[in-house]
This record gives structure tokens, C-alpha cells and sequence, in this order.
């Protein structure tokens, strides 16, 4: 399952100049592949439950070009909330997400990824209007993990 390639990246390393099939063979099949202009990404994610997300991205001849995690506040900062992202541009910058979250006050899909800064259990939201269009997002803490550590 992509999920374990992932706890063994620490083992496997992924780095610019593999093959598309160097990559296969350290980490296994993605969560997930989406087409980028002229390449390709592949991406590995710990999503739900996890705390990160690798996006492996491959040039038009299969080459890795870059590597990165990005379940970060610097990458985060990136999701713009003035109607211009897409919750295709979402997934595809982060992997998917569970689309689970309801709350009174927003009527409409809100994603959520878990990630940690530091020592410290995150959430991030992504709000979307019925339309998929991003209105707005931010980070919080993770309660249920604070709530473990306190007790």
C-alpha cells in the first residue's frame, strides 16, 4: 500500500535525477498521480490520519525534478482565498483530503490535513463553496492529540 512506502521513505530516498520507475521501486505505487503541465506528480500521502504529504514531481521524460513535503505553514501560505484556487488545485498541491467537516457556520465542504509544526499536532482547513472554489483557510490545533499529551 502507498501509506507504508511512505513510514519508509526514511529508509528510501527520492531524489532529483531518478527515473519514475527509481521512485517506484523505493516508495511503491503513489496515493495518487495527477498530470502538471509538461511532467507529472506523484504524490504520497499520510492522509487522514498521518502528518505528511510528499509530492515527487517528474518532468516530461520521467526524471524527478523535485521533491518536497508539503504539510508546512511556508506551503500552506501558498492556498489563496480570493476565488482564484479550486479544490483541484488544492488536492493537487496537497493530495486529497476527507471532505468530512460540517459546521453550522459554513455551508459547504471544508477539507482538512493533519500536519505538525514542531512539536505541535495541526490542522488545516480549506473551506469550499458549493462550487469547489476556495473561500477561505486556516490552521488550528489539534484538540484530540493536546487533549492525549494533557492527560
Amino acid at each position: 500500500m502507498a501509506l507504508a512506502a511512505v513510514w519508509l521513505a526514511g529508509c528510501a530516498v527520492v531524489q532529483p535525477g531518478m527515473t519514475r520507475a527509481q521512485v517506484f521501486a523505493a516508495w511503491g505505487q503513489p496515493t495518487r498521480s495527477v498530470s502538471l503541465q509538461g511532467g507529472e506528480r506523484l504524490q504520497y500521502t499520510q492522509q487522514p490520519a498521518g502528518q505528511q504529504a510528499w509530492m515527487v514531481d517528474l518532468d516530461a521524460a520521467g526524471q524527478v525534478v523535485r521533491v518536497r513535503q508539503v504539510l508546512t505553514e511556508q506551503e500552506f501560505a501558498r492556498i489563496a482565498t480570493d476565488g482564484s484556487w479550486t479544490r483541484a488545485d488544492v488536492e493537487r498541491e496537497f493530495g486529497p483530503a476527507p471532505d468530512r467537516e460540517r459546521v453550522s457556520s459554513w455551508d459547504g465542504p471544508i477539507l482538512t490535513y493533519r500536519w505538525r509544526s514542531g512539536a505541535t499536532d495541526l490542522y488545516y482547513w480549506v473551506y469550499l463553496d458549493h462550487a469547489g472554489i476556495v473561500r477561505r483557510a486556516h490552521q488550528g490545533m489539534d484538540w484530540h492529540a493536546m487533549r492525549r499529551v494533557l492527560h
